[in-house]
């Protein structure tokens, strides 16, 4: 029933303004997607969720390819889209670990010695992100025959951050250093 209210339910004013602008420069939604005014309405409700704490819900990744075929373009995108939040997430952690830092909580050097492994990680941070949620996927076809593919992916903060935390972990544990305990004190429990 939720779902069914959820489907019937109208969207936003500009939600309806966007996607008639959208629809205008070209772009489509793929056959058994949302519609495009339901999708743009669903990402600006994300945009506003926030946690106990007042912090955002989610944290975001937009990316657009282009390719000979859709699913090509489509893939190319949610790897870049990927790259993207594995940036914003790491950029997160060294702002974790830069308070930490200024609190005195962590020695100068074993805090670039977590940058560092956050810096080293940010490709296995992509690769380990697992249940992102692509919020927006609209494509439209160009004259040269190719398609441009646009995707906005979501990922849960928390889950982020518990990601970053094991690859991290990880890299400080290869390296042979014991800072993954300070790390776990630092955040605590996410």
């Amino acid at each position: 029933k939720e779902v069914r209210s959820e489907l019937v339910k109208k969207v936003s004013k500009d939600a309806k303004k966007e996607g008639k602008r959208l629809k205008k420069d070209g772009w489509l939604v793929a056959p058994g997607q949302l519609p495009m005014e339901k999708q743009l309405d669903k990402s600006y409700q994300m945009n506003y969720e926030f946690d106990e704490s007042g912090l955002p819900m989610y944290v975001f990744g937009q990316a657009q390819a282009v390719g000979s075929a859709y699913d090509a373009a489509k893939m190319q995108a949610v790897e870049n889209a990927k790259t993207e939040l594995a940036g914003l997430i790491q950029t997160e952690v060294t702002a974790l670990t830069e308070t930490t830092v200024a609190n005195d909580q962590m020695t100068a050097a074993d805090a670039t010695s977590i940058n560092k492994a956050v810096q080293a990680g940010k490709s296995l941070i992509a690769q380990k992100l697992g249940r992102t949620m692509i919020v927006n996927e609209f494509y439209r076809n160009l004259p040269n025959k190719n398609v441009e593919v646009n995707v906005n992916l979501a990922y849960n903060v928390k889950m982020a951050l518990e990601s970053a935390k094991e690859v991290i972990q990880q890299q400080l544990e290869e390296q042979g250093q014991d800072l993954h305990r300070q790390l776990d004190a630092m955040w605590g429990n996410l």
